[in-house]
């Protein structure tokens, strides 16, 4: 076969599951959340681990937004004591992963009330793999409109899932909801 046409055949067909990995580390590089969507990228604790050192080794004093590692097309970015990454294969669109790691930061700009470091982030855990699973969902970007993520979650930093003031209230409503059916 002619080497020409060999190459036509190499090209891959476009796919749905463009996210690999997202992560994201703090200033010691240390890992804060990560979510691998290709079970045969990085299998084991230990390898995933070893990439996001090395990823943020390469990254955490660069002044880039993108990086090739390991045959990775890899978006970063970074803000006061955290680092976002957006991993997908080497003839991934950066485009597209860098509309993910936006989605992703100003969604969670917004989840934290422009509060986004260290210690806010993991106060508010739960709302970041919401924020994580509405934007993707097993690799494939599911949206990249930061409003709409947050709307889908309706999660506020101040919200709390039940304040004693709010027992009170319920445990009020419920005495009179009992006195009013006895009542009738």
């Amino acid at each position: 076969m002619d080497k020409g046409l060999m190459g036509l055949n190499d090209v891959r067909e476009p796919s749905l599951y463009t996210v690999k990995a997202v992560f994201i580390l703090d200033n010691d590089g240390n890992r804060l959340l990560s979510k691998y969507y290709d079970p045969e990228l990085y299998p084991s604790m230990k390898e995933q681990k070893n990439f996001e050192n090395n990823v943020f080794n390469k990254t955490h004093k660069a002044d880039n937004e993108i990086a090739f590692l390991e045959g990775m097309t890899i978006v970063y970015k970074s803000s006061i004591d955290l680092f976002f990454y957006v991993v997908g294969s080497p003839q991934e669109n950066e485009l597209m992963l860098m509309a993910v790691l936006n989605c992703l930061f100003e969604s969670l700009s917004q989840m934290l009330r422009k509060n986004v470091e260290k210690r806010t982030l993991l106060d508010n855990m739960d709302g970041v793999f919401l924020v994580v699973d509405e934007i993707i969902d097993g690799g494939v970007i599911l949206e990249s409109d930061p409003q709409q993520v947050i709307e889908k979650v309706n999660y506020r930093a101040d919200d709390s899932p039940l304040s004693e003031q709010s027992v009170a209230q319920v445990l009020q409503s419920a005495k009179e909801q009992i006195k009013w059916s006895i009542l009738k």
